[in-house]
């Protein structure tokens, strides 16, 4: 290898030590080139010259001898100079990607015309994976064939889900709606020690507390229900986080069959300083057909009836539903609210002529909070003060509008609402009775009920808030929604720090704290008020599976 500089310094030319090669020459241009730039260039030439020498040393020792030019040389030469393999390694992978992207076009469109295609009658589908590769070795399927069973198979798998999500709700639906046993044994034998115990029978409240249950300078509860269990937790609930609990009555309202298990409940288990009147719907004179006969229809309808306790799935077109719209259909299914206790909270001004302020209460909640100050707000002349449920990042809960309860394509419901108006919320509601009774909230209601029967159901999803909505329209002034957080019966996924700062927490939806199904890591914030060393409670194995 020799490095030759012409003495014009015009070209330097490398060549091999035999002397008849030229392996590198550069020509210089004939302008003047000074000894700085001459030093960098020979730098860089003495920098590559062992790489060019080591490359040719290789070329040499599988054959020079063979090459009878200088092409056979740069044949050999050029490909390690460049980095490169092989030429025949190359053309191999070239042609192997060419047919793969050929295969992957051909098997797309074999997909696209499977996906429009009918499935063939009497496909037989293979029962697992490992079947269907057994299947297509021994008889070596193509690819159609292949789509078609991939196609059918994924088809069946994706019913079979759905059916089990549809099954899996109508189970929660029925056990949501069924009574628990120790629930019902709780209540057996309170009723049995009704009849048993003179002290269970004992008046409630006591004669010379009577004058108490008008007094407006109290705080006065209306709690309408027939769980004995449930009851108990609100009052307790509400008691133990009062900060004046001498001040607080409370209104309960049940049915006949269950009036004397309630009863001995809160006379066996005094709530003191508290009181306690415990009614059945049956004391109440001014609870008559004469008053409620919308009501009685609705109750007696067989219509409403086939609807809340016939088949759900029969009348319900799954193809075309989501599991999370059967899922609110059967929530707003629930029997309850064909029960006139769910209704009683729109007579509230003739139930109670001389109160002019309540907090009425769902029995699926609990107090964590003293509520005295509700009795503070200024509600500016509004009847229903409440929680709006447009307002919050819950879309489950807290973005409910108009539209989420109304039939909006019907002509009556389309000219009166507006389906972007927000929803506010029952379960925890301070009514001002005596501004109540200046308006016709009651008749609004019942009329708009029997327009709903004459429509045949159609107007609004079945349920007590609905035709609230319409009756307390314009009479509704909005509270902190820190009164009353919702949805602890809906999903899991609730808040715990949230719950733990709201002063009532509503465990409204199927997942009821009493319930089996209920919520876990929710059910503590309940359990808390259970009273646990009562003798009825005990032996009934409340919560115990």
């Amino acid at each position: 290898m020799q490095l030759h500089v012409s003495p014009s310094m015009r070209s330097i030319t490398i060549s091999s030590n035999n002397g008849f090669i030229d392996l590198m020459k550069i020509k210089v241009a004939a302008r003047h080139i000074s000894y700085r730039t001459l030093f960098h260039t020979i730098l860089i030439l003495a920098f590559l010259l062992p790489f060019v020498f080591i490359l040719t040393a290789l070329v040499t020792l599988e054959g020079v001898n063979k090459c009878s030019s200088f092409d056979c040389l740069g044949r050999r030469l050029g490909p390690r100079l460049l980095g490169r393999v092989d030429d025949s390694g190359i053309w191999c992978f070239v042609v192997l990607m060419v047919v793969r992207q050929r295969l992957v076009k051909d098997f797309y469109k074999i997909l696209n015309q499977v996906n429009v295609e009918e499935i063939p009658d009497g496909l037989k589908l293979p029962d697992s994976f490992s079947q269907l590769v057994s299947e297509m070795k021994n008889n070596q399927y193509d690819a159609k064939t292949f789509a078609f069973m991939l196609r059918a198979m994924m088809e069946k798998l994706e019913r079979e889900i759905r059916e089990s999500k549809f099954s899996e709700l109508m189970n929660k639906h029925f056990a949501a709606s069924s009574i628990p046993k120790g629930i019902h044994c709780l209540s057996l034998h309170l009723t049995d020690e009704y009849s048993s115990n003179a002290h269970a029978r004992r008046q409630l409240p006591s004669p010379e507390l009577l004058p108490v249950l008008s007094n407006n300078s109290y705080h006065h509860f209306v709690l309408s229900t027939d769980n004995i269990l449930a009851a108990s937790v609100v009052v307790t609930s509400a008691v133990q986080s009062s900060l004046e609990p001498d001040k607080i009555v409370f209104h309960i309202i049940t049915d006949k069959k269950t009036y004397a298990g309630m009863h001995s409940w809160f006379a066996l288990n005094p709530v003191f300083p508290a009181i306690v009147e415990v009614k059945g719907v049956h004391q109440f004179d001014w609870l008559t057909r004469e008053n409620v006969p919308v009501l009685e229809a609705v109750e007696n309808h067989n219509g409403i009836r086939d609807y809340y306790h016939g088949n759900h799935i029969a009348r319900a077109n799954l193809s075309d539903t989501t599991p999370r719209t059967f899922a609110s259909k059967l929530q707003a299914r629930s029997p309850k609210y064909i029960s006139l206790l769910n209704h009683l909270r729109i007579y509230l001004p003739e139930l109670f002529p001389n109160l002019d302020k309540v907090v009425f209460l769902d029995d699926d909640v609990v107090i964590q909070r003293d509520l005295s100050p509700l009795w503070e707000i200024d509600l500016w002349g509004k009847v229903n003060g409440a929680v709006e449920t447009c307002k919050g990042e819950d879309e489950w809960v807290m973005s409910k509008h108009f539209r989420n309860y109304f039939n909006f394509s019907h002509p009556l419901i389309a000219k009166h609402l507006d389906p972007d108006e927000c929803a506010w919320a029952y379960g925890m509601n301070i009514f001002d009775l005596h501004a109540w009774r200046k308006t016709n909230i009651r008749e609004t209601y019942h009329s708009w009920l029997k327009e709903n029967l004459k429509s045949n159901l159609t107007m609004w999803k079945l349920g007590t808030l609905p035709p609230a909505l319409i009756a307390f329209k314009g009479h509704v002034h909005p509270i902190d929604p820190s009164w009353h957080m919702l949805g602890l019966g809906y999903q899991s996924k609730t808040n715990i720090e949230n719950v733990k700062r709201a002063a009532v927490i509503h465990y409204n939806g199927q997942s009821k704290p009493w319930l089996q199904i209920g919520f876990e890591h929710l059910r503590p914030f309940w359990t808390t008020y259970v009273n646990y060393s009562n003798d009825f409670v005990r032996n009934c194995h409340i919560l115990e599976s």
